[in-house]
């Protein structure tokens, strides 16, 4: 993020992370269920499941969820919505992405 870099050295060692909301899947869903019009549901899918989906990265998207899950509140904590703003105020939450691209999502 260019903001970080922008701070010169008072950011170094610091851990920063980046987040534009902090939001649970169900919480997903329903805001992409607005934004769509139609019915959206969260499907809590085993590491393991996911991890063999067979497209490119899955594997890969299901180590980061479970290295999300064992950390926990740590992971969460460490995501400061409130500092990545004032690194980037232009920072989106959820409804204004999904807003803005809400017509690229492929529904079928």
């Amino acid at each position: 993020m260019y903001g970080i870099f922008k701070q010169g050295t008072s950011t170094v060692g610091q851990r920063i992370g980046i987040a534009g909301e902090s939001l649970h899947g169900t919480e997903m869903a329903e805001k992409m269920a607005k934004a769509l019009g139609r019915g959206v549901h969260f499907v809590d899918v085993p590491f393991d499941t996911y991890r063999g989906l067979g497209f490119p990265g899955a594997e890969d998207l299901g180590n980061m969820f479970q290295f999300q899950q064992l950390l926990g509140d740590e992971f969460q904590g460490a995501r400061d919505v409130r500092q990545a703003r004032e690194l980037n105020p232009a920072l989106q939450d959820f409804d204004a992405w999904l807003s803005a691209n809400v017509s690229r999502i492929p529904i079928g």
